[in-house]
């Protein structure tokens, strides 16, 4: 590489540095702090890495005539690729680079007729990779996922299709 170019690219690497636009910079810009409750915010010193849509289902198994809740099966997605698998535990698994979180939910919120809102702590993380480090999960904007009412047949499970959004914690 030339003087001249390698110059070039330090100047310009350091106005983008000074502009604040850097590679931290379009990170966080790229997934922009999402509104929750008070009671699902994040606590303090954790750093959001990634907003993902999920589309799955919620299944359930009748157990004494009631439907109880079994685990969730979803696909987590970034710009419309599929990128994390979200299952029994509940753990995510990213189908990129093999990372893992396991998390266990800490507070919830109610949404009219779908499954509540949550904020989830990570419990444990495999990797290396993008969920080796994840700290907590948010659970939003959710819909539809709520188990049927009425009897059921003893043994009989029944999945029920939801949406939600799902947002990933970092210590910072």
């Amino acid at each position: 590489m030339s003087r001249a170019r390698n110059i070039a690219i330090s100047l310009t690497a350091a106005a983008l540095t000074a502009l604040g636009i850097g590679m931290t910079a379009q990170a966080s810009a790229a997934y922009p702090q999402p509104s929750v409750p008070e009671n699902l915010k994040v606590p303090a010193g954790n750093k959001l890495i990634a907003l993902q849509h999920a589309r799955g289902v919620q299944t359930y198994q009748c157990t004494n005539n009631t439907l109880t809740f079994v685990q969730p099966d979803a696909i987590l997605t970034n710009r419309g690729r599929p990128e994390i698998l979200h299952t029994k535990g509940p753990v995510w698994t990213s189908v990129v680079d093999g990372s893992s979180v396991t998390a266990t939910a800490v507070a919830n919120s109610p949404v009219a007729n779908a499954i509540p809102q949550l904020l989830l702590k990570s419990v444990g993380n495999r990797g290396p990779g993008k969920l080796a480090a994840v700290t907590f999960i948010q659970r939003l904007n959710t819909t539809n996922g709520v188990a049927p009412t009425g009897p059921c047949t003893e043994g009989t499970t029944t999945s029920v299709p939801y949406t939600a959004d799902y947002a990933f914690y970092e210590a910072s």
